[in-house]
């Protein structure tokens, strides 16, 4: 047991781990900053752009993962359509790179993140917005102190399935970061890299640490559900 945590907490697993931490520190705030007025947006509005948008948010639940991250590195690589205008302009390069991971992590997360934000925009909220609008208040304080607040469960939840996912990704982690060691190897790919290999203690070990973390998720969300 000793020999199998010492194999799988070496200097090449610790840097999966340091990686993934670093990318969930990212992916975590972007996922509330951009999830939730997604979710608002969508639980709120109407027309075919909207359900257009509803449609793309969904695709990274219905389509495979590699699929998905085969389409983001059309899209997003070097001679992509929007990959080569950001590393031409903007000097970002998002694939093989952190910033890719975090790509792959949001996209995972994005759409837990939304659905429990857009079933709450529903029933009451709907009309304490109108509330707040009659009494002259402006959208950006309606947001803060109506929305929020009457969503709170559902964002708590939202955040607690999408990191979970986000944790657990690999099919776009692997098209976008490229699995390169010692630079985009997260402990979804560590994983990976360990079974392909035959280390099997290895990949126990970081699995576990994954089951762990998701369990602890669980816990939280079922708790907060309770209250």
């Amino acid at each position: 047991m000793t020999g199998a945590l010492a194999a799988a907490l070496d200097p090449g697993a610790a840097f999966s781990i340091v990686l993934t931490l670093r990318v969930m520190a990212w992916t975590v705030p972007l996922l509330f900053v951009i999830g939730v007025p997604l979710g608002c947006l969508l639980g709120l509005g109407r027309g075919r752009l909207v359900a257009l948008l509803d449609m793309l948010v969904s695709l990274p639940l219905i389509l495979p993962p590699m699929a998905v991250g085969f389409g983001l590195l059309l899209l997003l690589g070097r001679q992509g359509l929007l990959g080569a205008p950001l590393e031409r302009w903007v000097g970002l390069e998002l694939v093989f790179s952190t910033p890719g991971l975090v790509l792959a992590a949001l996209t995972a997360g994005i759409p837990l993140m939304v659905r429990p934000v857009q079933a709450a925009m529903r029933g009451e909220l709907t009309r304490l917005m109108e509330l707040s609008a009659v009494l002259g208040k402006g959208w950006p304080t309606t947001f803060v102190r109506v929305v929020l607040p009457h969503c709170r469960r559902g964002i708590a939840a939202g955040l607690f399935l999408a990191t979970g996912r986000a944790l657990g990704e690999v099919g776009v982690s692997l098209l976008l970061g490229g699995d390169i060691i010692g630079r985009t190897n997260t402990v979804s790919l560590e994983i990976y890299n360990a079974v392909f290999t035959g280390d099997f203690a290895r990949a126990g070990v970081l699995a576990t640490l994954l089951a762990l973390v998701s369990v602890a998720l669980t816990v939280l969300l079922k708790r907060m559900g309770r209250e």
